[in-house]
């Protein structure tokens, strides 16, 4: 009997937007992700966005799906964040803050891991996004 291969790789997050050119620029002009592709569903009345830093081939991608009837969509409680990697977490903050994006948390350390420092910043739904500096791959466990 053959073995049913476990999935290997996330492929994207989704999240539900409320103002698709709103988020698009705020994901492509401000985070620096580029628009891997869009598509209409003209029978199902939404549209989906994927964003990237890569090819959805190689990388995580978010899905922006937008309904587009009117809808005021609630954060909830089970949702946390999205985790970015920056290099500079303090100029990158600067930036976003002169360009009128929330800055949630300043740059700092953890809490409970002082070599970790993060900052969390809010795109134009409320989502939080978090920012790590990444000065080298330390971070990530092989």
């Amino acid at each position: 009997m053959m073995a049913v291969k476990a999935p290997h790789r996330i492929l994207h997050t989704m999240l539900r937007v409320s103002d698709l050119d709103t988020s698009l620029e705020f994901y492509i002009e401000r985070l620096g992700m580029r628009l891997l592709r869009r598509q209409r569903y003209e029978s199902g009345c939404f549209t989906l966005a994927f964003l990237g830093y890569g090819e959805e081939s190689d990388v995580t991608v978010l899905e922006l799906t937008h309904n587009w009837a009117p809808t005021n969509y609630e954060l909830g409680t089970g949702y946390g964040h999205i985790a970015l990697a920056v290099e500079d977490l303090d100029s990158t903050c600067k930036q976003l803050e002169r360009d009128g994006v929330p800055i949630l948390r300043a740059p700092g350390p953890m809490k409970f891991d002082s070599k970790e420092i993060i900052a969390f910043i809010a795109d134009p739904d409320g989502y939080q996004i978090e920012m790590i500096e990444i000065a080298n791959e330390s971070l990530f466990v092989k």
